[in-house]
């Protein structure tokens, strides 16, 4: 019988339960999807929705609290970051319980009040920034938002994210020498889902072989 160690079986777990939370309040849709990239997905993760649900949103970001936790176990965090909209939803909860100072970083300059695009704090020289977001994909946007708190004298340690959708971001903010962490993977998602009969196994094969045709190498 082949051996598990406690640590597997927490990341197994932590996946079940957020393929689980993200189905249940509808943040992870099936069907046909234009991405930004004008690629078509089979599925669409949008966590905005996890606001019509108090049980989903508070199991993701206990979640991704732990994930964070491990993560500050071994690199030194002194604030938190998001953009606007999606991870900005979720990452003043996770600040709080871990209690971290957080800023989101606007998507632009306002024409008005306190125009800057970091907004909810100050970046000082030298600190120390956890930036996260909800998914990544080919990391664009992820690369876009780091440089106004780079610009400020931050220094990203760590980018994390709930979803790597396993198209080149994890590879592409490494290339500029950001360490991506994720929760899950899409294909672990889909395979955990696959196991716990929540898709059929049509869905499933369709949705990995998606992602192998638009992996990154």
């Amino acid at each position: 019988m082949k051996s598990v160690r406690f640590g597997e079986m927490l990341v197994c777990k932590n996946v079940s339960d957020l393929a689980r939370a993200l189905v249940r309040c509808g943040a992870l849709k099936f069907g046909s999807f234009k991405l930004k990239s004008g690629i078509i997905s089979p599925y669409y993760i949008d966590l905005s929705w996890l606001l019509s649900s108090p049980a989903s949103f508070t199991q993701v970001v206990d979640i991704v609290v732990e994930k964070t936790r491990n993560i500050i176990s071994s690199v030194e965090v002194d604030k938190l970051a998001s953009i606007e909209l999606k991870g900005a939803l979720l990452l003043p909860s996770i600040a709080c319980e871990l209690n971290l100072p957080c800023l989101v970083v606007r998507k632009e300059l306002k024409s008005y009040g306190l125009t800057g695009r970091i907004t909810g704090g100050d970046v000082g020289h030298g600190d120390r920034v956890l930036f996260f977001d909800d998914v990544v994909t080919d990391a664009s946007s992820k690369i876009e938002s780091i440089k106004p708190i780079e610009r400020l004298g931050g220094k990203i340690c760590a980018v994390l994210v709930v979803v790597d959708r396993e198209q080149g971001g994890k590879e592409n903010l490494e290339k500029m020498g950001y360490k991506l962490y994720s929760v899950a993977t899409i294909s672990e998602i889909i395979r955990s889902l696959l196991s716990s009969q929540t898709i059929p196994k049509e869905q499933a094969e369709s949705i990995l072989r998606y992602v192998r045709e638009y992996s990154k190498p």
